[in-house]
């Protein structure tokens, strides 16, 4: 429910604004100033961001250490627009990431920017792989989320998502997940069974895409080894590996890249939400050098590697990715999250599970329901969760990556009362 006094503003975002919106209606109040991992409401009201702007604020609101790099830019009158003219940032970026993120890994890329939202990189990253192989089919996978645009949406599963788009979706052929029948069948195998068989009913793929954990899917979790089977198999098949990275990227699972723990090297990495640092739009693809087959202009747009984007973008690798230390702590974080999740699930029976890495974590409620009535609770209390899964059941935590353990730990203990107030609730309305 809106807010005291904060009603009639409410009322005219209401009147004024089209039904597609969303996260106002989950959590409604006016927000007027944020800080790290606290919100605030034009009533003064002190919410504590579990959602971290659907994972496009790994660093906080109003990171200053990025803030200060971007006014210094603007103050000096650096081109902000520059379609995709060469400028200091752009190169300073590039300079960045290459020797802080890609050489310290082993790895070497080309970067194409794109236009600013992770729907047209995946785009770019479908229309790259068709060019490439020649071929048109794309292999994606039950419960994957890649955005709403035409092809991106072609490539995700749910169907509330994909009935939007109002035409047919074409180019992609769907295979079962790591576990999405159970531990006891490795569907990887069966992945390699269908696409090798002559007769399976799959055009030979241009692309295999997938999310190491699925974000929207319900954080679902992929195995090192799975990873790498699906990896081995496309190159068997000669189709290009490609890692949607866009919510799990930029820390999000502990290590930069979230593919980093299964020793992968895909051909494309698709990046974006987080990649500014500050909740700019700003996207990429990183391609295998090879693999750059474009013709300049192919793929365009007006705002893509958006100059003060980039700004922000290499103070947040300054900031936080020259050495382990940062990693180390969102280790640290995400196993107090999964302990304190799991005793929670415990407690209150096994139609509770928690899945997730790093600090994405999901505390699986079985019904879209109780995850409901917990979400807007929790709200009501003064913390922001995000429910996610095919059904909604799943609620989403995604927490600033920078978050203080006091404020981390005091928007668990939110969570935690409002699960023990939901649960005795639920249990009265049952008998």
């Amino acid at each position: 429910m809106a807010e005291a006094g904060g009603g009639r503003n409410m009322q005219v975002l209401e009147s004024l604004e089209s039904n597609v919106r969303s996260y106002s209606r989950s959590f409604p109040a006016i927000f007027s100033r944020a800080r790290g991992s606290t919100m605030l409401t034009e009533n003064g009201r002190s919410i504590i961001d579990f959602l971290s702007g659907a994972g496009a604020l790994n660093y906080g609101h109003n990171n200053h250490a990025i803030k200060e790099a971007m006014i210094e830019y603007l103050s000096s009158d650096g081109v902000v627009h520059g379609l995709d003219l060469a400028t200091p940032a752009k190169l300073a970026f590039l300079e960045s990431f290459s020797s802080v993120i890609l050489r310290s890994r082993g790895l070497q890329y080309r970067f194409q920017f794109t236009g600013p939202t992770g729907a047209n990189a995946i785009e770019a990253a479908l229309k790259l792989s068709r060019k490439v192989t020649g071929r048109h089919t794309i292999i994606s996978f039950t419960n994957g989320y890649h955005g709403m645009s035409l092809g991106a949406i072609a490539a995700s599963g749910n169907r509330f998502y994909r009935g939007a788009a109002g035409i047919p979706s074409s180019g992609v052929a769907f295979m079962p997940y790591d576990g999405y029948f159970g531990a006891a069948v490795d569907t990887a195998d069966y992945l390699r069974k269908i696409l090798m068989d002559e007769s399976g009913g799959i055009d030979s793929p241009a692309a295999i895409l997938v999310e190491t954990v699925q974000g929207e899917g319900g954080i679902n979790v992929a195995s090192k080894a799975w990873l790498q089977s699906v990896q081995a198999i496309a190159h068997a098949v000669g189709a290009l590996f490609v890692i949607d990275d866009i919510q799990m990227g930029c820390g999000r699972t502990g290590e930069f890249f979230s593919f980093e723990f299964a020793s992968l090297f895909p051909d494309i990495v698709v990046m974006s939400k987080s990649l500014s640092g500050y909740g700019l739009p700003l996207s990429m693809l990183l391609i295998k050098e090879e693999l750059d087959v474009w013709r300049p202009g192919e793929h365009t747009g007006t705002f893509r590697g958006n100059n003060l984007a980039l700004v922000a973008a290499n103070a947040a690798i300054n900031a936080y990715w020259r050495s382990q230390a940062f990693s180390q702590s969102i280790e640290r974080s995400g196993k107090l999250m999964r302990s304190r999740l799991q005793a929670n699930a415990s407690r209150h029976g096994n139609g509770f599970s928690v899945r997730g890495r790093g600090m994405a974590l999901g505390f699986d409620c079985g019904t879209a329901e109780l995850a409901k009535s917990i979400s807007c609770k929790a709200f009501e209390k003064g913390l922001m969760l995000e429910r996610c899964g095919p059904l909604d059941q799943v609620l989403k935590f995604l927490p600033a990556l920078t978050i203080d353990a006091e404020t981390l730990n005091r928007g668990l203990d939110i969570f935690e009362d409002t699960l023990a107030e939901t649960m005795k609730h639920f249990k009265r309305a049952v008998n």
